[in-house]
């Protein structure tokens, strides 16, 4: 039988965290969670979109248990306050949704310097995840679910980083397949530390969401964007079919860490568990660690966290 919404197990007593929930997939993702009794933390650019989808779950959901933090993931200073204020409310996260994202803009740099892309896209998150690290290995069977893309599969591990030349396609390749690789890396490290938290990744294939319009500037994509955003809007999933992958990861009780969930078709059809094979993972994923830690100057570092956490919960 298909995975669909009646599947995701109540959510009652669990903190959720989404970044980019004012919108898109990350609204789909902050409404369900809350329909099903989560508490949804909102972490977002902009407050005001952000209280405007606050306020429609909480009309379709009177009981919804919803707060903003305003986060942006291209200034690094942005995203440490929007982790101390979730941490001075929440002891504990069960769930953290690196939804967020921009796709294939002009070049430029975030607040830090960054490429535009790879900063919102991954060290963005991995500052987040670092600093939300210890309320995570708290947490008995607590989720980190990074969203990725089936643009993956054209990306270049970060050895290489930077590219010669932009490419606003090929940038935003290498921040998904950086996204990828960060789960598959982290889920790692909670095995190694015999810790209860889990990672996996998902991917929305062809999903009508807000994501050309509000990510990509006109003409940026070239040829290729043009095509992706035309096959989209005709035969692309709607929002609440195209997020079940990402909420599947999430709270599926049999979903394994370190695995990815994408549409069973790759661009469309039910959620399933996806194959993760790409030779030199291994490598790819030490890179990433080591270039994000020098960037960032934060690690994700789960042993430091679990000294940080004081008690663990363990499998």
């Amino acid at each position: 039988m298909a995975w669909s919404v009646a599947d995701v197990p109540g959510q009652h007593g669990r903190v959720a965290v989404v970044t980019g929930a004012n919108g898109g997939l990350g609204l789909a993702t902050a409404r369900v969670l809350a329909a099903k009794g989560a508490h949804v933390v909102m972490a977002a650019r902009d407050r005001d979109k952000a209280a405007a989808a606050r306020d429609g779950i909480r009309a379709a959901y009177p009981g919804a248990s919803l707060e903003i933090v305003a986060l942006d993931l291209g200034s690094l200073a942005s995203v440490e306050r929007a982790a101390g204020e979730i941490l001075a409310g929440h002891a504990r996260i069960d769930l953290l949704i690196t939804n967020a994202g921009v796709m294939a803009v002009p070049q430029g740099t975030t607040a830090d310097g960054f490429e535009t892309q790879l900063g919102v896209n991954h060290l963005g998150h991995w500052a987040l995840t670092a600093h939300l690290l210890p309320a995570l290995v708290r947490t008995r069977d607590a989720r980190v679910v990074t969203l990725t893309s089936s643009a993956q599969h054209m990306g270049h591990p970060l050895d290489g980083y930077p590219r010669r030349g932009y490419s606003p396609g090929g940038a935003y390749d290498d921040s998904k397949l950086a996204n990828r690789h960060f789960a598959q890396g982290l889920d790692r490290r909670f095995r190694a530390a015999g810790v209860s938290a889990r990672a996996l990744t998902a991917h929305p294939g062809f999903t009508n969401s807000d994501l050309f319009d509000t990510s990509s500037a006109a003409g940026a994509a070239g040829l290729r964007g043009t095509i992706l955003r035309q096959i989209t809007r005709a035969v692309g999933m709607p929002v609440e079919q195209g997020v079940l992958s990402q909420l599947r990861a999430a709270t599926d009780p049999r979903a394994e860490g370190g695995t990815m969930y994408g549409p069973r078709w790759t661009a469309t059809g039910a959620p399933v568990r996806r194959p993760l094979i790409r030779p030199g993972a291994d490598r790819a994923i030490r890179v990433l660690w080591q270039l994000s830690r020098d960037l960032t100057g934060l690690d994700v570092d789960v042993a430091r966290a679990l000294a940080q956490a004081g008690t663990t919960s363990r499998p």
